[in-house]
């Protein structure tokens, strides 16, 4: 049983360097076959299963075959044990059990910096604050209230570790709770991005915050690694509150997987001038948020998900987003 599940840990760590996040093909291959024998299936000539598209599972096979190096596994070994990180797969008691929402599309293995205990606490004690990169300073004041309230109560902040609004969220988190944040990145743990934020990322982990992803050590940043992110954040958490959006901002892609994963949203409303805050006025507008002005309103949000179960399943598709050339959200 042990090396059964060694070889299922380390198929993991394979997959996950070889396929991107949220390849479909992957997924459904590892959900019903297991990690190992997916592998086996990249290198061989078998016939894939039914119900994977013959010529789209040749597709593939063509594009992962390549990436494979028999050194791979013990690269990214040495690279945890040089960086201090921990591997997490389905496998483990502490993997949260929330990402089997996302079906296929749910990470194959996570990498943790910090306290892994922060991912086992209850969904409705995390929250999800995001927003604009180029926050102005009433976003970053607001973000900074809220979050030292919600922290204060001792709740999980969860956010995307960027510049903005995500930032001041971290900040404020530890400087007000030590051990009261989550930041959750596009790229490999002993590379974090942005460089910026260095300093910033060692101050979470050092102070019993955690540091997620689901890359292997060694993944660069992209920008479909970013955008893929977002469904992580929306997952992880009972609640997604954005404080500063634009029209095109990532935070709308956040609350829209949210909102269909059945979890409540909140935006902060702005200044109406303001370019920063008129998704956030789109997402109150449309109801698909509620109106957010202080760290009771967002209580309030999470005390609501206290039934929450979990069982809901999320159809993830790249396709689905805050849809740019019409008035209303695709769902």
């Amino acid at each position: 049983m042990t090396e059964t599940l060694d070889l299922e840990r380390e198929a993991r760590m394979t997959l996950a360097a070889l396929s991107e996040p949220n390849d479909i093909i992957t997924g459904t291959l590892v959900g019903r076959l297991g990690a190992a024998a997916t592998v086996d299936l990249v290198t061989t000539g078998e016939r894939l299963p039914n119900g994977v598209d013959p010529a789209e599972g040749e597709l593939w096979r063509r594009r992962l075959a390549p990436r494979i190096n028999p050194d791979q596994v013990e690269r990214i070994r040495a690279d945890m044990k040089r960086h201090d990180l921990r591997l997490l797969t389905p496998d483990d008691l502490d993997w949260p059990g929330e990402l089997q929402q996302l079906g296929a599309s749910a990470p194959l293995a996570l990498w943790l910096k910090g306290d892994p205990s922060l991912l086992a606490t209850p969904i409705p004690s995390r929250v999800t604050v995001v927003g604009a990169r180029a926050s102005t300073s009433y976003g970053d004041h607001v973000t900074t209230e809220l979050v030292s309230g919600l922290a204060a109560q001792g709740r999980v902040v969860v956010s995307g570790g960027t510049y903005g609004i995500d930032g001041a969220a971290h900040r404020a988190a530890t400087a007000t709770s030590p051990g009261s944040t989550i930041a959750v990145i596009a790229s490999g743990l002993d590379r974090a991005y942005p460089a910026g934020h260095e300093q910033l990322f060692e101050r979470i982990a050092d102070a019993g915050g955690l540091i997620v992803s689901e890359l292997p050590p060694g993944a660069a940043p992209t920008r479909w690694r970013f955008q893929q992110r977002n469904r992580l954040l929306a997952v992880l958490s009972g609640a997604t509150v954005v404080v500063e959006a634009g029209h095109r901002s990532s935070s709308l892609n956040i609350a829209s997987q949210a909102h269909s994963l059945g979890r409540p949203v909140g935006a902060v409303p702005g200044p109406v001038t303001s370019a920063a805050s008129a998704g956030c006025h789109r997402l109150i507008q449309e109801g698909v948020a509620s109106l957010v002005t202080d760290a009771q309103d967002v209580t309030d949000l999470l005390d609501s998900t206290s039934g929450f179960s979990g069982d809901r399943t999320f159809a993830y598709s790249p396709a689905r987003r805050f849809d740019r050339a019409g008035p209303g959200l695709v769902l």
